[in-house]
């Protein structure tokens, strides 16, 4: 089954102080006022999360067509997602990563498990 917009925002909204905006004229997730996704209406699509660069090597490198970038991104820790073609295991495990990435210490030192 597809992952929806809705779905990741569903998701996201479980962690600490995550909120849906905007950014650029986009809805977007940020945590703490810091930006961690953002649908992208470009005529490709997709989302656009914030995550390591050994993840993003790793995703849009590999077989997954769910995952992919584009040169605008280059030099950016954003992985880009169809999600139409994504798991959803697999995308909320990013979207926890992008809150431990985008996440102020003081916040992620707070609900440390």
């Amino acid at each position: 089954m597809a992952v929806t917009w809705a779905d990741v925002v569903a998701y996201a909204v479980t962690l600490p102080e995550v909120a849906e905006s905007t950014s650029y004229g986009t809805p977007c997730l940020k945590v703490a006022g810091k930006l961690m996704a953002r649908l992208r209406t470009e005529d490709d699509g997709g989302l656009a999360i914030k995550c390591s660069a050994s993840d993003k090597m790793a995703l849009a490198g590999g077989d997954d067509p769910a995952y992919y970038t584009t040169p605008h991104y280059d030099g950016y820790n954003y992985v880009l997602v169809r999600l139409d073609q994504a798991d959803s295991g697999e995308l909320f495990e990013l979207v926890t990563d992008a809150w431990h990435i985008a996440a102020p210490a003081t916040l992620r030192k707070k609900h440390a498990p």
